[in-house]
Parts: structure tokens; sequence; C-alpha cells
């Protein structure tokens, strides 16, 4: 299930980024009294009354200014407003209505998304009575806050809740596996989702960005369906032009989220994985999710200075958990090796879900602790009692202790190399889970 999309706006210096930083619990946007410092759009998962969501800060709009900087910020706050499902339009309450208040107001009543409109600055709640001007703006009852203190933070989140889309039930479908394509832009996904399904469902361009949206496409194969997500545009060329990695890391984080298997799509004609590549598959691991690296664009690879063996060498050396991951060398222009895909996405989906019996569990837990026992912490032995798999999506695993806050993380990274050794569990994340065992 997508969760919904926050979008904090308003002209320079209100306070965005101080609420963005208070409704999170920590720091993240920069802050400053100068107007302006938030450039970009800055975007965290939050949780409030057990409702989770992204919140995304955005720069300060102005306009009609000439300046480029101006208007890459007005640009950026404007498709956070479209991508937005409630949008807080924070004004300052001590200046009261300004005209860029007016300004923005005025294209949210146009975007037709629910908004709160949030008086910022009132310290002395409630008694402070300086936001009622505000009701000018046509947006209903202006809700007070401190972003500094915290004052009626609360009461916001309460309302933004109100105005969320409806969470969606049911469990999971067993049959149908959802497959996020994500990677920088203009690798090739389009194109890859478009040979793997054997037809034009997705515009294909060299303009970096041009999918849109992320589109859904189901595929039977061997009796699943494959929901495929591309991910591959983000925005209009013209509409957000500075803004594709932002953008693009939030939508590459929702699809992810939605996803049952991650396949993280990269440039083979490049040299080596790119930061952004690694960032990406680790968000897909992180994430618990099963991850296939496709390596596109491998008709374009002179072979005689790069060979398959060679970079899935090289990446496997550089980011450790790629060793658990399949790799696959396609290209999407002659369909070579991409149908190939398909089938991994079922190997490992079923590695996700695939369940161990406690007596196998047990015994290879046994065979570690000979090998290796953990030792003894501040005078106490520690004692490894027994494990068994408690989870799936990805597979996961309680290993009970006798001092579970005794057991060091070498350790514990000592068994889940060695579970990983025994069943291998291609293509998926595993997690262990430290619990008290009591000491007979």
């Amino acid at each position: 299930m997508s969760l919904p999309i926050v979008a904090v706006v308003g002209r320079p210096n209100v306070g965005k980024s101080t609420f963005f930083n208070r409704i999170l619990g920590r720091r993240i946007a920069i802050v400053d009294d100068r107007p302006g410092v938030t450039r970009d759009r800055n975007f965290a998962r939050a949780e409030w009354a057990g409702r989770e969501f992204y919140i995304v800060d955005t720069g300060g709009m102005v306009e009609g200014s000439d300046v480029p900087l101006d208007r890459a910020i007005r640009a950026q706050a404007l498709a956070a407003i479209e991508q937005a499902d409630v949008v807080l339009l924070l004004v300052d309450a001590r200046e009261g209505v300004h005209p860029l208040d007016e300004m923005v107001a005025d294209i949210l009543r146009k975007s037709g998304k629910p908004i709160v409109l949030v008086a910022n600055k009132l310290d002395n709640l409630p008694r402070d009575e300086a936001r009622h001007e505000f009701w000018s703006l046509g947006l209903g009852d202006p809700a007070p806050v401190s972003a500094i203190s915290g004052k009626g933070s609360g009461d916001v989140l309460d309302r933004v809740l109100g105005l969320m889309p409806p969470e969606e039930g049911g469990g999971a479908n067993e049959n149908e596996i959802r497959v996020a394509v994500v990677g920088k832009p203009n690798v090739g996904k389009s194109s890859f989702v478009n040979r793997l399904l054997g037809e034009e469902r997705l515009v294909v361009s060299e303009v970096a960005g041009t999918t849109r949206d992320s589109v859904d496409t189901p595929f039977a194969y061997h009796g699943k369906t494959l929901v495929f997500v591309d991910t591959a545009g983000l925005r209009r060329q013209s509409k957000v032009k500075d803004s594709i990695e932002y953008y693009s890391a939030l939508r590459t984080d929702r699809a992810v989220q939605d996803s049952d298997v991650c396949i993280v799509m990269v440039d083979g004609t490049e040299t080596e994985l790119h930061a952004q590549d690694v960032r990406i598959a680790e968000t897909a691991w992180d994430a618990g999710k099963a991850v296939i690296l496709v390596v596109n664009k491998w008709d374009l690879v002179a072979k005689e200075t790069m060979t398959a063996p060679d970079w899935e060498k090289s990446m496997r050396e550089r980011v450790p958990f790629l060793k658990w991951v399949p790799m696959l060398f396609t290209s999407a222009l002659t369909g070579q090796r991409v149908r190939k895909c398909l089938d991994l996405v079922l190997e490992v989906q079923e590695e996700r879900l695939r369940r161990i019996e406690t007596h196998e569990v047990n015994e290879v837990l046994e065979g570690l602790i000979r090998h290796q026992p953990p030792g003894v912490s501040r005078g106490r032995r520690v004692k490894v009692r027994y494990a068994t798999q408690i989870g799936v999506r990805p597979p996961t695993f309680a290993i009970f202790v006798n001092f579970p806050k005794a057991l060091a993380d070498h350790y514990i990274r000592f068994l889940h190399n060695g579970f990983r050794e025994a069943w291998t569990f291609m293509g998926t994340p595993i997690r262990l889970r430290v619990r008290s065992g009591k000491d007979t």
C-alpha cells in the first residue's frame, strides 16, 4: 500500500523546515533565519497515531522572480503539491497576511487538494488570536502552532490524518507479485518493461524522466500475476527541470515499499556503480524486498574491455550484500536475456517466502556455536539457547539468548552469515531478532 504524502508549502521564512523537523522529532532539514535556505524538496517517513506517511519539506515560493533559483524552487514546490495527498500551508501569524500567502493560497485552491492552513510562530497559544486574520485566505480555520516549541503540532496532525485517503485493507495475494523497476533516469527501464511484456505499454524517450507517473502493468506468467511498476520518469520535463533526484528518491522509495521484488536497473556502459545506484539497491534491500540487479545496455559494452564476470566481481566486492543478489546482463534494445528476468522474479520471491523447519534451524545453529562459542560478557557466559523462524517477507529468525544485550554485534553477523551459507536465500535479505531465553 502506498504511503500518503503530506507536503509543507509556503512563502520563504515562515518556518516550514522547523515544522518539518518538529514533526519528525529530529533535525533533518537545514534551518536558518535567512529566506530561501531550503532549495530542494526534502522528505522523510513520519508516523502519527499509528499511521505512517511521507512528509515533504519545500523551499519558499516566490512569484514573478526572474532569478533562476527562485523559479526552480517554485517548480519544485508545485511538483510536491501535485504529488501530495494533503498539503499544509504555513503562514507567519506574527506578520499577518502577506501577498505571497495569497498567491500560494490561490494555487492551492486551484489544485483541488485537501489543505490545512497552519498559522505558525504563535508561541502564546491559545491566547494569541493573530491567526484569525488568515480566514481571508479562504482555506478554512487556521490551525495555531509554534514549530519551535511544538505547541499545536499534534492538533495539526490530527487534522491531516482526517484528510488522508483511507488505508487499504486485505491481506497479501499469494498469486500476485508486485515488481518495482527502479533505477536512475534514462537507464532503460521503460524499454525493458516494454520488451519484457512484448508490447509498447510505456512511453519511451531519450529524454530522462519521460514517464510521468508510476504505471502498474499486470502480466500473467506461470500461474502468477506479476504487476510491474515502472518508475522511469517522474515529472514533466518542462515543469520540474532541476528536481530529478529528489522526485526520483520519493517515487523510488514509495515504489519499493509497495513491492515484493525490486529490479534495480543500472547502465552497463558505465564502468562502475554510481552512489545513486547503490542507494537505490540498499533502499530495497533494507526494506526487506527481494532484489535483482539488471545490467542494461550490455549490447553497447565492448567485451574486450569488460566482461560480465569482471563487472559482476567488481560490483560484489564494492557492495557486500550484492553477493546474495542475482545479476542479469541484458539489452532492452535487442531483447538479450530480458525474458530470463521473469524466472528470476519467481525464484527470488520463492526465497523470500521460504520457511525452514525448526529442527533444521537448530542443527545449523548448534554447528555454528560449536565452531565459535559466543564467549563471555562482563564475567557472564553468554548462552545461545535455540532459534526458530518467525516470519517471511523476508525470512526472519528469532535467536533466544540468556543475556540478549550481551550478544555482540559481530557474533550476530557471524550467525547471520552462517544461516546464509546454510540456505543461501538468494535475492532476499534475512533478519535475525535476538530475544531473551531463560537460563536453566
